[in-house]
C-alpha cells in the first residue's frame, strides 16, 4: 500500500493574472479503515473477474464507507468555515474579546438558527484570524511531518525562511527612532535577526485544516490537523503546499494517539476558466487602464522638456567615487571639490565640494582597496560668448585629495589628483592616478608615520595648470613628488542645448558641442587638424604593414647607410 500514496508535499508557486479571490480548492478526506481496505484489496480482484464483481463491489463499499469516514467540500479563498471549537467557542459572547470575535460570534448565532453549517470535519482559517500567525511555527511543521512518508530534510534556505516574520497588511507603522549609539548591530544574535528582518512583500495566508478526531469527540484542539496552506502576495504569485494531485495519488495523513488513523487528502483547483470573450473583454480592459495611466502620467510630465535658453549648455553628472587602491596607509577618506572655468556657472544652492566617508581597505589580491560607492551629482551651465583668439572653451575639472586618519585622529596626506569632465555624454569609468608632495630626509619620514605631518598643497589646482595662472610657461622644476595610488570614478553625463534639438531637425552632423553652440573655429581648426594627421598616420601604418618584409628590410638598411 506504501506505493499508492503520493510523498511529494513540497509547495507550488503558481503565477495567474486572475483575481484572487476567484481561487475554489476541493479537498476531500477519507478514513482509511480495515474495511475500507479489505474493499480496495477485494475490488482489485473482483474487476478481474468480470462475472461474479457487482453483489460483491456493493455490499463492501457501503459499509467502509457510512457514517463520517470522509468528507468533501469545496473552499473559496478567504472562506470562513467554523469548525466545532470555535462553534462552541463563539457562541458564549463573553469569549469574544475583538471585533473580529463578536462578527464570528453573530454568524455563529446565524448558523445555529439556520439549518447549520455545511462542513464537518473540514474547517478553515484565514488571514485575519488569531490562529493564523501561530500555525507556521508550530503545526505547519507538524503537518509536514504527517503528510511526508519519505524521510526529507528541509534546505539551509528553508529554514532561514522560516524563522522570517511576513508583513502582514493591516500592519502599523512603528517608530523609526532609532538610538544612534546603535546603529549597526555588530554581533547579531539568533534572536534577533528573527525579531528584525522582515520580508517586505505583503503575504496573506489562509489554511485548511481538518478535525480528524473520533467519531462523537470532534471539537479537541489537539485532534486538529493542517491539510493545506495558500499564501498570495496580492500580485499573482500563489503558493500551494501541498500540491494539487492533478490525478495523482492522494497523499498521506497519520494521526498521533494510540490508534493512529491512516487519512486520505486529495486537493484539486475547481476554479472557473475565464470564456473567451471575457478573457477579451479582461484584456481590453487592461488596455484601456494602462492607457488612462500613460495619458495621466503624461499629464503630470508635460509635453515639453525643461529646456535652456538659446546659447546656453546644460550639463548634468550623476558620479560616483567607486574605490581607492595602491595607498599606504589604511583608513581612507577623500575631500574634492569642482572648479570651473570662464563662462560656467552653477546654481546658488549646488555644492561644489564634498568629503566621503572613512573606509577601511580589503585586500583583492596583491592590492589593498577601500570600496567607497559615494554618489555625487552636479550641475552646471555654459553661456557662449564671441570667441576670443585667446583662449579656448574648457571643461569643469573636479579636483580631490586622498587622506589617511590613524586610531589618534591623525590624518596624512596619501594624493592629489584631477578629473576633467568627459566631452561627450554617457557613462564613462575613469581610473585617475595620483601623486603626493615630498620632502626628502629622515625627520619628515618619522613625522609622517608618528604624528601624520606631511606636506600639503595650499592651491589644489597646482594638480593641473592652477587657474590663476596667467604666464607662457609653468615650470615645476626642483618640485619633488611621490606615485601613489588610484581612485576609479564612475560618471552618467547628460547635455542639453536649444541648439541639439535645432541640429537634429536639420539633420545636422556635428561631432563637437560647442559647435552646437555657435562654432568656435579656433578649436574646430585645432580638432580638424588632429584628426587630418590621425588618419594619415593610421594611412602609413596601414601601408607599412602591407607592404613585403624583404622590402621593409632592404629600405631601414639603406636609411641607415644614408645616415652613416
Amino acid at each position: 500500500m506504501a506505493d499508492c500514496w503520493n510523498t511529494d508535499t513540497g509547495e507550488a508557486v503558481y503565477r495567474s493574472r486572475d483575481a484572487v479571490k476567484n481561487l475554489k480548492i476541493k479537498v476531500r478526506i477519507e478514513r482509511v479503515t480495515s474495511t475500507a481496505a479489505l474493499s480496495q484489496h477485494l475490488q482489485q480482484e473482483v474487476l478481474s473477474q468480470q462475472d461474479r464483481g457487482a453483489i460483491e463491489l456493493e455490499t463492501l463499499t457501503s459499509q467502509g464507507q457510512t457514517g463520517d469516514n470522509e468528507e468533501e467540500l469545496v473552499v473559496g479563498w478567504q472562506e470562513k468555515l467554523f469548525s466545532q471549537y470555535e462553534m462552541e467557542l463563539f457562541q458564549n459572547e463573553s469569549a469574544c474579546q475583538t471585533p473580529l470575535d463578536r462578527q464570528y460570534h453573530t454568524e455563529v448565532k446565524a448558523l445555529n438558527r439556520a439549518k447549520g453549517r455545511r462542513n464537518h470535519r473540514i474547517f478553515t482559517y484565514t488571514d485575519h484570524d488569531r490562529y493564523t500567525n501561530c500555525l507556521p511555527f508550530h503545526q505547519l511543521q507538524h503537518s509536514t511531518d504527517l503528510l511526508t512518508t519519505t524521510k526529507s530534510s528541509p534546505t539551509f534556505l528553508a529554514e532561514r525562511m522560516a524563522s522570517v516574520r511576513h508583513r502582514r497588511q493591516d500592519r502599523r507603522t512603528m517608530d523609526c527612532s532609532i538610538p544612534k549609539s546603535r546603529i549597526i548591530n555588530w554581533e547579531p544574535t539568533e534572536e534577533f535577526v528573527k525579531n528584525s528582518h522582515v520580508v517586505n512583500n505583503a503575504m496573506q495566508t489562509m489554511h485548511i485544516m481538518g478535525d480528524l478526531g473520533p467519531s462523537g469527540r470532534l471539537g479537541q484542539k489537539e485532534n486538529e490537523s493542517l491539510l493545506v496552506t495558500i499564501k498570495t502576495d496580492g500580485t499573482g504569485t500563489v503558493i500551494v503546499k501541498p500540491d494539487f494531485n492533478k490525478g495523482k495519488e492522494p497523499y498521506r495523513i497519520v494521526t498521533e494517539g494510540e490508534k493512529r488513523e491512516v487519512w486520505r487528502l486529495t486537493v484539486e483547483n475547481i476554479s472557473t476558466t475565464m470564456k473567451p470573450e471575457e478573457k477579451d473583454r479582461e484584456q481590453n480592459m487592461y488596455k484601456d487602464l494602462y492607457v488612462r495611466h500613460k495619458d495621466y502620467l503624461s499629464s503630470l510630465v508635460g509635453q515639453d522638456f525643461e529646456m535652456p535658453p538659446v546659447g546656453i549648455l546644460r550639463y548634468l553628472m550623476n558620479g560616483e567615487i567607486v574605490s581607492a587602491k595602491g595607498f599606504e596607509y589604511d583608513n581612507l577618506y577623500i575631500h574634492f571639490f569642482m572648479e570651473l572655468p570662464n563662462n560656467w556657472s552653477s546654481l546658488p544652492f549646488q555644492s561644489l565640494s564634498g568629503v566621503t566617508q572613512t573606509c577601511r581597505t580589503k585586500t583583492l589580491g596583491k592590492e589593498n582597496v577601500a570600496f567607497f560607492s559615494y554618489p555625487f551629482s552636479f550641475e552646471a551651465f555654459y553661456m557662449s560668448e564671441k570667441e576670443s583668439e585667446e583662449s579656448i572653451p574648457q571643461w569643469p575639472v573636479l579636483y580631490f585629495k586622498v587622506l589617511s586618519l590613524d586610531s589618534w585622529q591623525c590624518y596624512r596626506t596619501e594624493g592629489y589628483g584631477y578629473l576633467l569632465f568627459p566631452a561627450m555624454p554617457g557613462k564613462h569609468t575613469i581610473t585617475c592616478h595620483t601623486w603626493r608632495p615630498l620632502q626628502t630626509g629622515t625627520v619628515s619620514a618619522l613625522r609622517r608615520f608618528f604624528i601624520g605631518g606631511s606636506p600639503e598643497l595650499e592651491d589644489h589646482s597646482y594638480v593641473r595648470i592652477p587657474g590663476t595662472f596667467k604666464g607662457e610657461r609653468l615650470s615645476r622644476f626642483g618640485f619633488c613628488t611621490e606615485t601613489t595610488g588610484s581612485v576609479t570614478f564612475n560618471l552618467h553625463c547628460i547635455q542639453q542645448a536649444k541648439s541639439f534639438v535645432d541640429a537634429a531637425m536639420m539633420k545636422k552632423r556635428r561631432q563637437k558641442v560647442f559647435d552646437h553652440l555657435g562654432g568656435f573655429s579656433q578649436q574646430g581648426a585645432i580638432c580638424t587638424i588632429l584628426e587630418a594627421f590621425q588618419r594619415a598616420r593610421r594611412k602609413m601604418q596601414e601601408a607599412r604593414e602591407s607592404l613585403p618584409r624583404d622590402l621593409v628590410t632592404t629600405t631601414s638598411q639603406l636609411q641607415i647607410e644614408s645616415s652613416a
